[in-house]
Order: C-alpha cells, then structure tokens, then sequence
C-alpha cells in the first residue's frame, strides 16, 4: 500500500492539542531569544539514565562469552530523506498537493521499486521525500525520484577514449553503479564514435557527483600505462621459464602484468600493463633477459623422426618444460604441418650436451611397433566386450593398441619394453585363433537375407548355435551379398552347405497371389482352420497366408517350392470353386473365371448383364483344356440345376411360413425345370411314389464305362 503524508492546517492543530501548556507556549513563542534557548530542557534532562548499582569490592567487569561473540544485525531496510527545491520541482501547484500527476507519479514509482514514499512541503516551498525500504528499492526509488519529480540538467565531461571503457566497466556494471549511485543518466559514446565527451542528465547535485567519480576514473588510469615489447619467439621460453615461473616471479616482483603468446600463437608482441614505474620496471627487466640470452645462447641441431616427436613434446608439453627446467635448455619442435624432423636446442653451451641426452632418451623411451594379423581375427582378440583386451592393457597400461578396420595388422605404441612384451603376448593369440579358427564367404542375392536371417533371427540363431560359427550378414543399407562365416573350420563348412541350400531353396521359391472375395475367406479356412489344414498337409512346404479380416483384402498369398506351389494352387482353386457354386454365389463369375485361367490355362468369359445371349459363356484356350473347361461348367450347371429343382420340390411340400393366404400366393421368380402340379395323390388319397425306389422310378440306360477321370467330374458326351 502506498501513503502520502501531508501536512495542513487541520493535522497541525490536531498534533498541538497533544502537547503540554508549556511546550505550546514555547511552540508559539518561538525562538525569540537565548533565554528561551535556555529554559527548553536537553535531552539527558528529559530522559535521566537509570541509576548504576555499583559492584562489590574486588570484583572486575567481565564481558559475557555469548554476547561478546554475537555481532549486531543489521537492518535490511534503510531510510533516506531526499530535498527537491522549488525552482527544480517538476510541478510546482501547490493547491494539487498530494493529487495529479505528482501523487501518481509517486504512486507508480512505488509499484515499480518497491519502496515506500512519503511526501511533505517544506516551508520554502521545496519538496521533502522520505523513501524506505531495502537498499536496492531505494536506490532505484531515488533515480526514479530524480528523474520524473525533479527538472533534469544536463552536462559532459571530456576524458581519454581509452579510459571510456573503464567507466563502462565489465557488462556494464560499473556504469549501472555511478547512475544508481550519483541518480543520473551517464551517456557513453559508441567505440566508433571519435568523441571523447560523455554527457551526463540529471540534477545539479547529481551532475556534480558523476563528473567527480568519472574524473576519478579517468586519474586513477592516467596512473596505469600499456608497453609492447617486440622480441623474438625463440626467446619467450627464457622469459616465462619452465612452467611460466620465471614470468610469475618478475610479475609479482615488479606489479607490472605481462602478457607472453603461448607457443601456439605465432606472435612476437609481449604485452606489460600496470602503473607507469611498474610497466618501466618489467620492461628493463625483460629486456635485461632478452640481450643476455641472445648473446650467449648458441644452438645445435638435431634428427628426430618425425613420430618420435610427440615423445619428445610430452602430453601437454611437459616434457618440454621438464628439459627447459632441468637444464634451461629450450627445444623447438617444427610443426605438425612440416615435413621437417630438424629439432633445435638452445641454450648454454655448457647445458646443450645434457639437454640433448634427455631428448634422444625421450624420443627413444616410446617406440610404435605392429602385429600381423587378420583383419577377420580382430574381434576375436578382443573377445566379447574387450575382455580378451583388457586383460593385455591391465598389466601394461602405458601401452595403445590400435585396431584398424580393413588392414591385417594391430598397431601398438608405448614405452619399448612394455610394447616388447604386449606384441610377444598378441602374437601367441594371433598364432593360435589361425590354427583352430577358418572363415569363408558366400554370394546370396539380398533380396533373400532377411528370409536367411528368419522370423526374430530365429534360422540365423539356430544355424550359430548348433555349428559354433559366426554368421555375418550385411545390413540392408550397404547393398552387399556377400556372407561371411567365422569359426571352428568344420563347423564353417557345414554352416555355409546349410545356407546355400536355403539359398537355393528360396531362389526356386515361388509366391502366388489369388484374388479371392473375403467373404469367402472363412468358408475356405473351414471350422478351426480343418479345409485350409488339409492342404497345408498335402503341401507342406507351401505356405498359405490369408489377409487379416481388418485389411478387407481379397489377396490369398501362396508361397513355396514353384512346383509344390502349382500344385496347391490347384487344390485350393477346388476347394473354392466348389464352394462358390455350393452356396449359389450370383456373383462368382469373376473369382471362378480366374480360377480356371490359373489352373487350366484359358480364358474364360462370362456375358454381362443385359447381353443379347445371356447364356453364352465364351472359353478360349488350347482345344484339349478348352473341352475340359467346358466340360467343367456344364458339370456346374447341372449340379446348380438339380439343386433348384430340389429345393423349388421341397418347398411345395412345405407349411408356408405365413398366416394369411395373400403370402401363399406371393409370385415366385421363373423356375428352371420342372413341378408336378395337381398329382393324384395330392388331391385324392393315394400315396405318394417313393422318389428313392428304382422301382417306381426306374433309371434310363447303362453307366457310361472307361470314361477319363476329370478334377471337374465325369465327362459329358
């Protein structure tokens, strides 16, 4: 909540009505003169200290141990008072105290800092604020103050454009402490603006404090003095010595901070900051370094292999500073990009000999040897998870082994005798894998590998497990057919006869796709899958898969051994065929026409709807399968047939289902055949022939005899 206090006549009336006759009197009187100076009572007189009881003879004041130790707190919130005079108020109506623009700009100012306000008009007409709060609240409450309640004045100051940005500080931060500190607005030209002149916005006490701090800035640098000395590369080992300890000790000796190039950087500026006789002081000394060095140095060349000189340098370049610290010798290596193997030593002449001991000794210390052997035994001597490995780099640690993909060596690299005895230990592996251990590669078409590899790598796995090999069998992205076998040679010989053969088994294989309704899918299936087992059991390396009832497919899919196929393709076009005509399918044309084009070879074409001979079935083919086909459909024909007079004589018999006379009399559809209608025995009391005896109804002719047996029935003459 936010309060603003203001003093009328009504609220001082109410604060003199409170007070003691004599001190109303005092009040209005006024300082008039000393007397009535005298006479107003100090504070010692108004407030009297409480009387001290004295301590016993002989006993000393002691501090208490807890007190003592226990520091006082201090207050998170402060409390400031801020006076804004009269010519520099920003509104100055005095009858809208308290209200307008001025109470909610305070208002806003507090809801945005987070600071308490209060207001009140000092006699002058000059405005008094009392902000409370947290440092950090106030502070931004008296920028705020400053910059929205009191006029703004503006100034610059002119200071080095290198010291600009020391002002500024890192990120920022000393800047946003002088605004905060000193209330105004502090305005830094950008580092491409050649101005020197910073301009500073605020009030007249504001302005002030900032143009001092700046000032201050700007002395404290003008102190401080940047030197570049161009020397040599060669040299800066001397002047930072092994480990950079002579460098720390001349920086610590002379305050001066000295910047030297790592190694790394090819450049011969070495930079010294810090106050004028710092920077003085570092930079004879330097050069001091730098004269001596040069003229009694001399330097011996020296070839080193090229891979050798990674041993030389050391991890990080240690080594290199061990020799620098041993002998105060520098060695200079050539870089990664040269060809050269010219390795330089400089340094005392009395120190070249020792230093070039240590580097041959270095160089030396580590050797990189090789392994032969197959690239297929790699994995194998490195065994399940590098344990095989492990078991080498355990004992000798400092030794790298390196295998590379595709080459039949290993490569080892550490100290001599350690590699010494790590290839002694990879050569007894190596010697041993190739007595007991063969490979060889087969060329399958990929088109087969996933049938190879099986249903979750179940005929893979199998393969593995009982002939003990490795099978290796390219992924679908490299494109590649060729198969590798690893492992006991027996075991690779008979691993590879069994994936040939099922190579060549899947390469003879044949898939079939028949169209078939799916709505006959279930009748072909039969009760708990009784027709379809029965053809899988006469075909038993033919694989029959119906589509999923979800995918509404009519794709039969057949898949095996191209003969084994045809012939269950057979089977099942008769099992389906009899079915459709079983159940009167009107719209099996089309599926019993591709039925017979894939089993007899001819093309069968049924009449459409509304043709000029509706009867006329069109058979093309070879003569001999064009008659059997034929043959086929009247056999179908007269089956439907008997089956319509059969059913139309059944029902003649039959109680209507009906209970009125008009559904007995329902027109039925044309009838093929024939009915007995009004018979005697339908309407007399005769007995009605016995349809199974051959003696009322005797049949006509003799069976025909050597007739060819037909898949479709007997043949027609």
């Amino acid at each position: 909540m936010s309060s603003v206090a203001v003093l009328t006549q009504e609220s001082f009336n109410e604060h003199r009505s409170g007070l003691l006759p004599e001190q109303v009197k005092a009040a209005v009187a006024g300082p008039s003169g000393a007397e009535d100076e005298d006479s107003l009572p100090t504070y010692k007189d108004a407030f009297p200290p409480l009387p001290e009881k004295p301590l016993p003879e002989g006993v000393q004041e002691t501090g208490n141990a807890w007190t003592s130790k226990i520091k006082p707190l201090k207050s998170s919130a402060i409390t400031q008072v801020f006076h804004v005079p009269l010519e520099e108020r920003k509104y100055k109506d005095i009858n809208q105290f308290g209200e307008g623009d001025q109470a909610k700009v305070c208002l806003d100012i507090m809801h945005k800092t987070g600071a308490h306000l209060e207001l009140s008009m000092a006699k002058d007409q000059g405005l008094s604020i009392m902000v409370s709060g947290k440092h950090d609240a106030v502070m931004k409450a008296r920028k705020e103050i400053v910059s929205r309640l009191q006029t703004q004045a503006s100034a610059t100051v002119a200071i080095p454009k290198e010291h600009h940005r020391f002002v500024i500080g890192k990120s920022g931060e000393k800047l946003q402490e002088l605004e905060l500190k000193t209330a105004t607005k502090i305005q830094i030209p950008r580092p491409e603006d050649p101005s020197n002149l910073i301009k500073i916005s605020g009030t007249k006490e504001g302005l002030e404090k900032a143009k001092h701090e700046i000032l201050l800035i700007s002395a404290e640098q003008d102190k401080r003095a940047v030197e570049r000395m161009n020397i040599e590369k060669v040299y800066h080992p001397f002047i930072t010595g092994a480990y950079s300890k002579l460098v720390g000790e001349l920086m610590q000796e002379t305050g001066a901070r000295i910047n030297v190039p790592p190694p790394s950087v090819n450049k011969t500026e070495i930079v010294i900051t810090g106050e004028k006789e710092q920077v003085a002081l570092a930079m004879v000394k330097i050069k001091k370094i730098y004269e001596e060095k040069k003229k009694n140095a001399t330097t011996i060349a020296v070839e080193v292999k090229k891979s050798q000189h990674k041993y030389v340098i050391g991890p990080k370049g240690n080594t290199l500073q061990e020799i620098l610290d041993r002998t105060g010798v520098s060695v200079e290596i050539p870089p990664l990009d040269s060809s050269s193997e010219t390795v330089i030593l400089r340094g005392e002449p009395d120190r070249l000999g020792q230093a070039l001991t240590e580097v041959y000794a270095k160089a030396n210390s580590y050797t990189v040897s090789s392994v032969s052997a197959p690239s297929w035994l790699h994995r194998f001597i490195i065994g399940k998870k590098g344990q095989n490995l492990a078991k080498i780099t355990q004992q000798m640690p400092k030794v790298h082994i390196e295998f590379t993909e595709g080459e039949d060596k290993i490569t080892l690299e550490g100290p001599t005798k350690d590699v010494q005895i790590v290839q002694g230990q990879i050569e007894a592996v190596v010697t041993d894998l190739v007595s007991r251990m063969d490979y060889t590669e087969i060329s399958v078409d990929p088109k087969f590998h996933r049938h190879l590899i099986g249903k979750g790598g179940a005929n893979i796995n199998r393969i593995k497990e009982h002939h003990k090999v490795s099978v290796r069998i390219p992924p679908d992205n490299e494109k590649s057919n060729l198969i590798r076998i690893e492992g006991d040679p027996q075991g690779v010989q008979e691993a590879k006869k069994e994936l040939l053969e099922l190579a060549s088994r899947m390469e003879n294989e044949r898939t079939k796709d028949m169209i078939i309704e799916q709505r006959f899918h279930r009748a072909i299936i039969g009760q708990k899958g009784e027709k379809v087992k029965e053809i899988r059991d006469k075909f038993p390396e033919v694989i029959i898969n119906f589509p999923d009832p979800m995918q509404k497919s009519d794709i039969v899919q057949l898949r095996g051994p191209r003969t084994e196929v045809e012939k269950s393709l057979a089977a099942s076009s008769s099992v389906c065929l009899c079915f459709l005509f079983r159940d009167r399918c009107s719209d099996s044309e089309e599926a019993h026409s591709l039925l017979m084009s894939i089993i007899l070879h001819v093309d069968v074409r049924f009449p459409q709807s509304g043709a000029a001979k509706p009867n006329l079935v069109t058979v093309t083919g070879r003569p001999e399968q064009v008659d059997e086909a034929i043959d086929h459909l009247l056999n179908l024909e007269e089956e439907y047939l008997s089956d319509v007079v059969e059913n139309e004589a059944k029902m003649a018999y039959m109680k209507p289902s009906g209970s009125t006379a008009s559904s007995m009399e329902e027109p039925r559809g044309p009838s093929k055949g024939f009915v007995v209608r009004e018979a005697p025995w339908a309407t007399g009391n005769e007995k009605a022939p016995d349809m199974s005896s051959s003696e009322e109804f005797p049949s006509f002719g003799a069976p025909v005899t050597n007739a060819r047996s037909s898949p479709w029935g007997p043949k027609r003459f």
